[in-house]
């Protein structure tokens, strides 16, 4: 029988840094572009009315994940997580079971972790304000990854004032409108992509946009002429032009792939990046498996080395 160590919520961010979680990430997305690290689509199962469900494979240095992750838009009516699930890791040489872990912690470390990668890559070089529009879990670990890249100071906006409020009270930055968050250098939404809040007009010479809300079909965080507007990258160019931020310009004919570059390529210099600094950049990101191998591997090595305690379970 296997025992399989057990990573709950907390520990898994006692784990995993997020200064560690960028670097790992930026490492994960070098990695998948040179043909390193494999990633089947993501699949999604739907479970209508409520939500979807979804898998997420990914294999890179001798490790094997499975993400089974949901999106519950409604779930917190009734005092539940809208994210929920599982990350399975396992050997990737025998097959066998190594650690489970809490996946909403993963993903929202990853989050936040490409969101500052993308940020190092394409925003202007002298860029430092930072506007959050939407404070919940994922956007909390967004801005506090930005500011352990060192960008900062910010300004947090949600429709809930108190989460916009705790979060700025925790980081030094302040609660403000959306306008106010519009207004800083480096802007990152993180909203449940059911309606835009970016515009056209929004869109203005130097900004940097990180788009993170937008996971699926159907969402998304900016109009198409938004989108339209900036010079486009994403995570990965299927998934984002059938279900990310992307995919809206993409079907009404507003964008084509060759306007599209690639995170993992611009990382690794076959890309160009950022034209000029009054350019505006829009990174789309929408969650790639290889990035939650990234957090996962960085969180199996803080527990082989016994930097944090695991629960177990026995098959």
């Amino acid at each position: 029988m296997a025992t399989i160590a057990v990573l709950d919520h907390d520990a898994v961010l006692r784990a995993v840094s997020a200064a560690e979680a960028i670097a790992r990430v930026r490492e994960g997305l070098l990695r998948h572009h040179a043909g390193a690290w494999v990633m089947p689509p993501k699949v999604y199962l739907d479970s209508p009315p409520y939500g979807d469900f979804r898998a997420m494979p990914a294999r890179g240095d001798g490790l094997a994940l499975l993400k089974w992750i949901t999106s519950f838009p409604g779930n917190p009516s009734h005092g539940r997580p809208t994210v929920t699930g599982v990350v399975c890791l396992s050997d990737a040489t025998s097959g066998e079971p190594l650690m489970l872990l809490d996946a909403r912690s993963v993903t929202a470390l990853r989050t936040g972790a490409v969101a500052a990668v993308a940020t190092q890559a394409l925003a202007r070089a002298d860029a430092r304000t930072v506007g959050i529009i939407g404070c919940g879990l994922h956007g909390a670990w967004t801005a506090r990854c930005l500011a352990a890249a060192g960008y900062g100071p910010g300004v947090c906006h949600d429709p809930r004032a108190e989460a916009a409020q705790a979060l700025a009270a925790e980081l030094g930055w302040r609660a403000g409108t959306r306008a106010q968050a519009l207004g800083a250098e480096v802007v990152s939404c993180i909203t449940p992509g059911a309606e835009p809040v970016i515009d056209v007009e929004d869109v203005r010479a130097g900004l940097h946009l990180n788009m993170l809300g937008a996971d699926g079909p159907g969402k998304a965080e900016a109009t198409a002429a938004a989108v339209a507007a900036c010079v486009l990258f994403c995570d990965e160019w299927e998934q984002a032009s059938h279900g990310g931020e992307l995919t809206r310009a993409v079907s009404a004919g507003l964008v084509s792939r060759e306007r599209v570059g690639e995170l993992g390529a611009v990382l690794a210099g076959e890309a160009p990046g950022r034209p000029g600094p009054e350019a505006v950049t829009l990174f789309d990101s929408t969650g790639l498996a290889i990035q939650d191998l990234a957090v996962a591997g960085a969180a199996l090595a803080a527990w082989r080395a016994g930097r944090v305690t695991a629960q177990s379970v026995v098959l």
